[in-house]
């Protein structure tokens, strides 16, 4: 018996590859779109290459294959300052967010992911709304996840730490790191003002391991790579502030020192098991742009 997909096709207009070339390269020869239109839908997964989802802009194509090109307006429809979409399928959707904008609602009317998201799956008529998996700072920047629908959250919240097997972030912190690479590890607890401190003995907190790594110093200022064993509230902060180095614009737990006007913490590095197809999804973006210039 045949099933009918409940999923409806997309409607695709296909193409044949007459001679090698590299994905990108060949479809801005090919379609008569702008160069900006041809990166979004590459970007958005509308690209497929025999059946297959391809969004890797040097992918080469050989003689002979067969390019299928979403003829979808979905992906005109997102546009935010705040929030960029990286990858979209029917269960979940991963995005970079901007400094600025929570992760979720907090009760009051300022930007959140969470509404963007809903906004755009409603004018794109998917029956679904963000459901919120982890969460990022207002004033981080980086990768985050949203689930599509309460199955798909729960299963990644139940075993988020073996779906979850690599999560880096990069920082800018105050001062001249000393050791090249290392790990910092302790209990951390908030008091009745919400501050998060830190203790090397159990008190009564949650064990958080950081291992950290020197990507580039100068006398003034190191840019860090931090690698997250525990996720726990403020911990790249904490342990930033009780290595003696600051994460730079950090206006809880700094020391004052803010050259970019901003907290220099970007979640830039994010690879899961699919939690449905278990399939692996590796994400990085690149370092910000203003923390590299600090160090030429």
């Amino acid at each position: 018996m045949i099933r009918k997909n409940p999923y409806k096709e997309e409607k695709c207009k296909h193409y044949r590859v007459a001679e090698p070339a590299p994905l990108l390269e060949w479809l801005l020869a090919n379609l008569k779109e702008s160069k900006s239109k041809v990166k979004a839908t590459l970007q958005n997964r509308g690209i497929k290459v025999n059946s297959k989802c391809v969004t890797q802009f040097d992918y080469q194509l050989k003689a002979g294959d067969k390019v299928s090109v979403s003829k979808s307006k979905k992906n005109d429809q997102f546009h935010s300052r705040y929030v960029k979409i990286v990858y979209e399928d029917r269960f979940l959707v991963v995005v970079e967010k901007n400094v600025g904008i929570l992760s979720m609602a907090a009760g009051h009317t300022s930007p959140n992911v969470k509404k963007v998201l809903d906004d755009y799956f409603h004018k794109t008529r998917q029956k679904c709304t963000a459901h919120v998996v982890h969460r990022l700072d207002r004033d981080t920047s980086g990768l985050m996840i949203y689930a599509k629908d309460m199955q798909t959250e729960q299963l990644l919240e139940r075993d988020w730490h073996n779906i979850v097997y690599d999560r880096r972030y990069v920082a800018v912190v105050s001062g001249e790191m000393e050791d090249d690479e290392g790990t910092i590890a302790n209990w951390l607890k908030d008091n009745k003002s919400y501050v998060t401190y830190s203790s090397p003995v159990d008190n009564g907190g949650r064990y958080a391991v950081t291992h950290f790594r020197v990507l580039d110093r100068t006398v003034s200022h190191s840019l860090v790579e931090c690698r997250l064993e525990t996720g726990r509230k403020n911990q790249i902060r904490v342990h930033s502030a009780d290595m003696g180095h600051p994460v730079c614009g950090d206006i809880k737990y700094g020391n004052g020192d803010d050259p970019l006007h901003r907290l220099c913490l970007h979640a830039y590095v994010l690879c899961f098991y699919h939690p449905v197809t278990h399939q692996r999804m590796e994400f990085e973006t690149p370092v910000p742009t203003n923390f590299r210039h600090l160090f030429k």
